[in-house]
């Protein structure tokens, strides 16, 4: 029988406000509990993969994003438990520094619980219908057999910058071009 997997939609405009608008609440009431003036950050809708949230500093610029499938398919869910936990990532590296302390370290996890959000690092959804990145194969050989090896390596072996070895016949594997 053949099944057809229905592809999820991205949240709405409207559904982008409130989490923007969540995302702006947690803000203040970090700001109110460590009487620390934490400024609004950006929020964007463009994460894809299977990260439901991701904090970043680019360049002194911080940043939210947010995946736009996840949020669709869980959206509650996410507004309870992805949107404290990227402010609290925020809120860390403003009080302490990014760099400083560990990404779901104790600091963090406080910030999580005076959010009354459980302090957990991943979630963990099904993600059938949502668009997630796959890294092409590629085929390759040694003297026993082929070998099917991601892009990532593909392009390591290209530039020179690694060789992999069979772990069957201990010969170094080569591209099938």
């Amino acid at each position: 029988m053949n099944q057809i997997t229905e592809s999820i939609k991205p949240i709405s405009s409207h559904e982008e406000s409130i989490v923007r608008s969540a995302t702006r609440d947690y803000i203040s009431i970090a700001s109110e509990i460590f009487t620390q003036a934490l400024q609004p950050i950006p929020v964007m809708f463009n994460l894809k993969g299977r990260a439901a949230g991701m904090y970043r500093v680019i360049n002194n610029q911080r940043v939210i994003r947010y995946n736009p499938y996840i949020f669709s398919k869980y959206f509650d869910d996410n507004l309870q438990t992805t949107v404290p936990h990227e402010v609290a990532h925020y809120v860390v590296d403003m009080l302490y520094g990014v760099n400083r302390v560990k990404p779901h370290g104790p600091e963090w996890r406080e910030v999580m619980l005076l959010f009354k959000a459980e302090p957990k690092a991943t979630g963990n959804y099904d993600l059938t219908g949502i668009p997630v990145r796959r890294q092409k194969k590629h085929d390759y050989k040694c003297d026993c057999k082929t070998h099917r090896i991601s892009t990532i390596r593909h392009n390591k072996i290209m530039t020179g910058t690694a060789v992999y070895l069979c772990r069957s016949c201990k010969t170094p594997i080569t591209s099938l071009d």
